[in-house]
């Protein structure tokens, strides 16, 4: 398929993958009813307003509650002068600033070159993309995290390293994934760095501490190394080397401990060589699919922290690559072993996004990238025809990954527009905080416990 050349066959081929899309996400996908965001809104109303304990707290007619660490429950506190209603929407306002954001210091300043065409079709590309879909409608977290993270990126990329360290520290403070990314900094001999994002992960915790000791005695040595707080090890949405394990049947922890160490091998010398050739960009991404392979639960809502290898991937010049490995992210295609992921097809289908981040982290371009490098469409006339866009909108229909690949203007990390996924649908929330398309687990996962952080 060759993309139109002039505005108006742009405008109706943007206007026919927005409805695509729209159709998509209105009917294929569950909408997950906020229910992360009303898990942080009770608990802080509860702790406020009405003198209960922060961990005590569970949203109604469920088992889940507050899991992150107390300076989590301490940032949030400004909800306490909002009405749920109200706390929903500074939360997408909050979410689509954070992904603006991310996408900026991920297009650097090649996205001005892409025109409104191309911003248009990634953007759609975005509103696909399963993790991106999942953390707006659970009201979660993971993209004002990714957001902090990539401040420190940004910062050392353009040698103001000096003032790096405080994005880092602070993620690391309200979940416990992001804290890899200070071992990142002492891989590549950034200790004052390091020292930096350490000493302000302690001292946000330490202003936890004083502001709710209570709370805080009982993480630190109890909730935090409570198990039965986090859902199935082998529910198909835990995407990490123990969900691999857990599905295999295999609860050896020395086993899950040998794969994190390997993990970590890989990550260590991968991400020196990205260092020495001045890619930031890439160390970061690197560091990102280790903490979703190592992390003992990662939802898939936390698959958010692939979208850096994607510009990475777009970057040195791989669209096709990139488009191959994006599409199975759009489609929610691990659902089909939800109730049996046993045999060779369950292996492989149900830890689909497992592979897809271990591949990235053993393949990942690491060398010296041009900060101009793009493959984005032009809005110009002379535009050089570009892989179909239709397979990505249309994979949902057997909830199989398509056969042809998205290009890449449909990538999350080429172009600074904002998408804001499962928006303005009429189409009622799923009560389950784990919602699919298949039936309902006996112990679903809440997406807020501390260990899948």
């Amino acid at each position: 398929m060759r993309l139109p050349r002039t505005d108006r066959g742009r405008l109706v081929l943007v206007l026919v993958l927005a409805a695509a899309v729209t159709v998509f996400t209105a009917t294929v996908p569950l909408l997950r009813g906020w229910f992360d965001l009303r898990v942080y809104y009770g608990t802080v109303d509860s702790w406020i307003h009405h003198g209960g304990r922060i961990y005590d707290y569970r949203v109604p007619g469920t088992t889940y509650g507050f899991t992150y660490p107390p300076f989590a429950a301490v940032a949030m506190l400004p909800m306490a002068l909002l009405g749920l209603r109200a706390a929903i929407a500074v939360a997408l306002l909050l979410n689509l600033a954070a992904l603006a954001f991310v996408l900026r210091v991920l297009a650097g300043r090649a996205w001005r070159r892409h025109g409104w065409f191309g911003c248009a079709l990634a953007a759609c590309g975005l509103a696909l993309f399963e993790p991106l879909r999942d953390t707006f409608s659970f009201g979660q977290v993971n993209i004002l995290l990714l957001a902090l993270v990539l401040l420190d990126c940004w910062l050392l990329a353009t040698g103001r390293g000096r003032w790096a360290g405080v994005g880092i520290g602070l993620a690391a403070a309200i979940k416990l994934t992001p804290a890899l990314f200070i071992g990142l900094l002492l891989v590549a001999r950034r200790r004052r760095t390091a020292a930096v994002a350490t000493a302000v992960a302690a001292g946000a915790t330490a202003l936890a501490a004083w502001v709710a000791p209570d709370a805080s005695r009982y993480y630190w040595t109890h909730a935090m190394w409570d198990t039965t707080r986090v859902g199935r090890l082998d529910y198909v949405s835990n995407q990490s080397l123990q969900g691999i394990l857990a599905r295999l049947g295999v609860s050896d922890r020395l086993v899950w401990a040998v794969a994190v160490l390997l993990v970590l091998g890989v990550w260590a010398a991968r991400t020196r060589r990205a260092v020495a050739a001045g890619n930031w960009t890439a160390a970061f991404a690197l560091t990102g699919l280790t903490a979703c392979l190592v992390s003992p639960i990662t939802w898939v809502h936390h698959l958010v922290w692939l979208l850096p290898s994607f510009a990475v991937l777009l970057r040195a010049g791989h669209p096709r690559l990139a488009g191959v490995l994006y599409a199975p992210l759009c489609t929610s295609v691990v659902w089909l072993w939800f109730d049996d992921a046993s045999g060779v097809d369950g292996f492989l289908g149900s830890n689909i996004y497992a592979w897809i981040t271990l591949g990235l982290l053993l393949r990942l371009p690491v060398g010296q990238l041009g900060a101009e490098s793009s493959t984005l469409p032009r809005s110009s006339s002379d535009m050089t025809p570009a892989p179909s866009m239709a397979a990505p909108t249309i994979a949902h229909a057997s909830a199989q990954p398509g056969p042809a690949a998205p290009p890449s203007g449909s990538t999350a990390a080429a172009t600074g527009i904002v998408a804001g996924p499962g928006l303005g649908l009429t189409r009622k929330a799923s009560s389950d905080p784990t919602g699919s398309t298949r039936p309902t687990a006996q112990n679903p996962q809440s997406s807020s416990r501390p260990a899948s952080s």
